[in-house]
């Protein structure tokens, strides 16, 4: 009977671990986040940044952005200055303490965390990198060659470039080659097109499902940008985009619309590569006071206001966008890698 018991308690044991490794990633941060916090392992006005967080979790920055909402909405953190996160509440300044995986409870053992691929540690650069150099046209990317610049072997350079596939950055041509996608004039028309279909209908079927205590949490985010811009960090920048137009839509139970606004998305990569890195951040704020507008109306449970406010954000970003390119293809003459190769048309 023992026995029966004891294998009964270990199934239910690797049935548990079982449904942690299936869940996402970021609320397996959030959780451990949260433990530590609970614990005190975390103390009150210790700093919180994406960067090391990240790398304790073998993890990207975004399911780290992601948990650090969640655990601000529940009040466990707090925004600091625009460049990071508070434990706690209060007035209190913040404790700079050096992060460790002890502090969060984390070992080799721990289970439902997982380490980073391999091609992660040279996706960010590798994206802005090719977002930059789509402005000047279609080039072939040598994989092999592009390995040997990163100093990785070549099936990290494949996954990196399928990751970059998936975005429509970079393309298999006919021959099966992987060619740069550039970034004309008439490709950002036709991506906006679809965003402008597609988007407003996402955040309609989304808004029931957005909890409230996020979406407050976004809003208040985004008051605070406007009271401060342009003193705003591309990282923070990013973070606003990040949650009207990947998070909040996330929501939507409809998951073969978000797959069909995947490859539209690369417009958001375009602003986030250019702004305030190779292009100056605007007199004007591009987007934090449209941003707070669809807010509003999901506030008072306005969907259809939501959906068209919306829809004239994405209308009236286009112009900006093409203009931040051509300002950038006209200041800057590409810095073209050992691995890309000019396409002549």
């Amino acid at each position: 009977m023992n026995d029966k018991g004891h294998g009964s308690a270990e199934a239910d044991a690797q049935g548990v671990e079982k449904a942690q490794d299936k869940s996402p990633l970021y609320l397996r941060i959030r959780d451990v986040l949260a433990d530590a916090i609970s614990a005190g392992r975390l103390q009150r006005g210790a700093l919180l940044l994406e960067g090391p967080v990240a790398t304790l979790f073998s993890a990207t920055r975004t399911p780290v952005r992601q948990a650090f909402a969640l655990l601000e909405a529940a009040g466990l953190i707090r925004r600091f200055d625009g460049r990071g996160f508070l434990v706690g509440q209060g007035r209190s300044g913040p404790k700079r303490v050096a992060l460790t995986a002890e502090m969060l409870g984390l070992d080799e053992e721990t289970p439902g965390l997982r380490k980073a691929p391999a091609w992660e540690a040279i996706y960010d650069s590798l994206e802005r990198e090719m977002v930059h150099l789509s402005v000047f046209g279609r080039h072939r990317i040598n994989e092999v060659e592009l390995a040997r610049a990163r100093g990785v072997g070549r099936q990290v350079a494949r996954d990196a470039l399928t990751r970059l596939e998936a975005l429509g950055i970079v393309e298999k041509d006919e021959r099966m080659r992987w060619t740069l996608v550039p970034l004309d004039e008439q490709r950002m028309r036709d991506l906006h097109d679809i965003r402008i279909a597609l988007e407003p209908v996402a955040l309609t079927l989304a808004a029931p499902f957005i909890p409230p205590a996020e979406r407050r949490a976004m809003t208040e985010r985004l008051e605070e940008a406007l009271a401060v811009y342009p003193d705003l960090s591309v990282e923070a920048m990013d973070d606003l985009e990040t949650d009207l137009h990947i998070t909040c839509l996330g929501y939507c139970p409809n998951r073969e619309l978000l797959i069909a606004l995947r490859r539209a998305r690369f417009m958001l990569n375009v602003s986030k590569h250019i702004i305030g890195v190779s292009h100056r951040m605007p007199a004007d704020e591009p987007f934090i006071a449209e941003h707070l507008a669809v807010f509003r109306a999901l506030d008072v449970d306005d969907g259809a206001r939501a959906a068209e406010t919306l829809r004239h954000h994405i209308a009236v970003s286009l112009p900006k966008v093409i203009g931040r390119v051509g300002e950038l293809r006209e200041a800057h003459r590409p810095e073209v890698p050992a691995y890309a190769t000019p396409v002549a048309r």
